[in-house]
C-alpha cells in the first residue's frame, strides 16, 4: 500500500504531469486569493485551511481534476456560474487542459470563507439537555 502524502508537495509528486500542472496552478490561485492560507492534508486530500476552517481542496482523478470546497452549500450558492462544469454535491470537476479560471476560484474560496463566518446553528444533540428530576413519594 502506498504511503499517504503528508504535504501537498508529496501529493503532487505522485500525480501525472498534466494534472500536476493544473493543480499547481489552482494551488497558486488559492494562495493569491488568501495569502495567509495554511496548506494541509484533510481527508487524505490536499487542502487549505483559513482561520481554523478548511476552505478548499483538490484531487487528481481518473478523468481529470476536482476542486472541493469542503461544504455542501458552496457549489449550490454559485450554481449559475458552474453550469459549464460537471459536479457532484461536494466537488467541481474540470479537465487539466481547461483549468478553473482565477475569477471563479476567487468566488469559490470567498464564498466558502463567508460560510465559515456565519454562526453555526446549534444542533439539538449539542444543546444541553434540561434534566427533569422525578421525586418519589
Amino acid at each position: 500500500m502506498p504511503k499517504k502524502p503528508e504535504t501537498i508537495d508529496e501529493y503532487l509528486a505522485s500525480v501525472s504531469a498534466d494534472r500536476r500542472g493544473a493543480l499547481e496552478k489552482l494551488r497558486r490561485t488559492i494562495h493569491s486569493v488568501v495569502p495567509d492560507v495554511e496548506e494541509c492534508i484533510s481527508y487524505s486530500m490536499p487542502a487549505f485551511r483559513y482561520e481554523g476552517e478548511v476552505v478548499a481542496g483538490f484531487l487528481a482523478t481518473a478523468k481529470g481534476c476536482s476542486y472541493y470546497p469542503f461544504s455542501g452549500a458552496t457549489l449550490s450558492t454559485l450554481s449559475s456560474e458552474l453550469a459549464d462544469y460537471d459536479r457532484t454535491k461536494s466537488a467541481l470537476h474540470f479537465e487539466p487542459e481547461r483549468p478553473l479560471p482565477v475569477a471563479l476560484v476567487r468566488k469559490l474560496v470567498k464564498a466558502r470563507i463567508a460560510e465559515t463566518k456565519t454562526p453555526k446553528r446549534a444542533s439539538r444533540r449539542s444543546a444541553p439537555q434540561a434534566r427533569r428530576t422525578v421525586r418519589k413519594r
